[in-house]
Formats: C-alpha cells, structure tokens, sequence
C-alpha cells in the first residue's frame, strides 16, 4: 500500500463521527447497512451523516449500492485488509509471536481466497 493512501485513510478514521460509522459497518459486514438506519445508529443528522460517509468513501473504506430506493453501506473490505497489512507488516521486529493474536488475525485477513466483498 501506498503511504499516502494510508495516510489519507487514517485522517478519515481520525474522526469520532467517521470511526463511530466506520465501527457500526464493521459489524454489519458485507450486508452493509442503509443511510438512514446507519444515521440514526450514530446519533447524526442527515447533512453531518452525508458529510462523514463521503469522506469515507473518498478514502476508499467505504462502498454504497443503491437498491430500490435506498443507499446501503458497507466497509471496503479489501482496502480495510490493506490498511491493517500495511500497519503491521512490520510487526515486532521479526518476532511475530510477541503480537499475539494480532499476527494470527492479519495473516488471516490478508488471505486472497477469503472473499467478504460487498454484493453490489
């Protein structure tokens, strides 16, 4: 991954509303969620929802697909494994066994033949 890109997607997360969205997206996985279910989960009104979800997306974490009369919302799964990647590809200094867990979980989130994309 690019460093400006990880930049850039960790400006967008540095934000309470913009890592509360994010957070919520996450635990919805690739069904996503719609616009209006995912404001009032976050507590903002629409301009502020309009405003921060664009942002997300602009960084590429964030994917929506219109169905029928509503815009669904889903974590960029591939890009959120790259960000993770990049952060910690460099773990522990050779010793990936002092992360516990952590080392375990990215190898397997950077796995190619796990698929959780969003359906569009």
């Amino acid at each position: 991954m690019d460093h400006d890109i990880a930049v850039s997607r960790l400006a967008a997360l540095g934000h309470g509303h913009r890592l509360t969205l994010f957070k919520h997206l996450t635990r919805a996985g690739a069904k996503g969620m719609t616009a209006g279910c995912l404001a009032r989960a976050c507590g903002l009104q629409p301009s502020a929802f309009s405003f921060h979800i664009n942002q997300l997306q602009n960084a590429g974490l964030v994917t929506s697909w219109r169905r029928s009369r509503n815009i669904f919302y889903a974590v960029a799964i591939d890009e959120m494994r790259q960000l993770m990647v990049y952060l910690t590809e460099d773990c522990c200094d050779g010793h990936p066994e002092i992360c516990g867990g952590l080392a375990r979980a990215i190898a397997h989130c950077s796995d190619p033949d796990q698929d959780y994309k969003a359906a569009s």
